[in-house]
């Protein structure tokens, strides 16, 4: 998962990022209003944790075009305004949560979860291909019914493959999705994700595999036998 954070308070901004991405989750961090606009048109962001006071602007205003322009992306409202009318401000301008500074970690991820799952049980939260089963809210993959233990970064990069199942998925939009802007991805990082995820799906007996197309991505799609290289 992938969250795009607008923080300007800079020492907040990298605890709670190191904080999240302990939790598999990856941010991109926006310090106002402008350049989270011209993040948002760049790249695709599961939700966004948003602080409200803004050196460009109250983030509320970036709430109210994203619902003018009819945009479902998922935001979190982050502020330290805690008064009941500050609150109802924020939930109606358009924010699918609200969350008081100081707060705890566990919370904010607990309420990102909560969040997903909602708007997953309006577009389909469970995903299904062959004798695979995965629930994009909670991460959790089945293969006939059996779990398969994937580690956080497999989660994320299952997630991406299996949205575009049969679809070429580049290896840019990949690492983009799975390390963010500000994380060093070595030459290598997303070749070995492939290869654990493939050898746990081939392991557990699934009907998909992963493919790799070479010099592009890679593409994951159904096969008759349930095994692949």
């Amino acid at each position: 998962m992938r969250v795009l954070m607008i923080e300007d308070d800079q020492p907040l901004a990298i605890a709670l990022t190191e904080a999240l991405k302990r939790r598999g989750i990856q941010s991109d961090v926006a310090g106002n209003i402008a350049d989270a606009r011209q993040m948002i048109a760049a790249a695709r962001y599961a939700a966004l944790l948003l602080d409200l006071g803004l050196p460009d602007g109250d983030g509320l205003g970036l709430v109210r075009s994203l619902r003018a322009e009819n945009n479902p992306l998922p935001v979190i409202a982050v502020s330290a305004r805690s008064a009941l009318d500050a609150r109802i401000a924020g939930l109606n301008a358009g924010a699918d949560d609200y969350i008081i500074k100081p707060f705890d970690v566990d919370e904010l991820t607990a309420r990102l979860h909560a969040v997903l799952r909602r708007q997953g049980a309006l577009t389909g939260a469970e995903l299904r291909f062959g004798n695979l089963r995965f629930d994009t809210a909670s991460g959790d993959l089945q293969v006939a019914d059996v779990p398969v233990l994937l580690t956080a970064r497999e989660r994320q990069f299952a997630a991406l493959l299996l949205r575009r199942f049969g679809q070429v998925v580049t290896k840019q939009f990949a690492e983009d999705q799975l390390y963010g802007l500000s994380e060093p991805v070595g030459s290598n990082a997303l070749e070995v994700q492939a290869y654990r995820l493939r050898r746990k799906l081939e392991g557990a007996g699934a009907t998909v595999r992963i493919e790799t197309i070479r010099g592009v991505g890679y593409m994951m799609r159904e096969v008759a036998t349930g095994t692949g290289t």
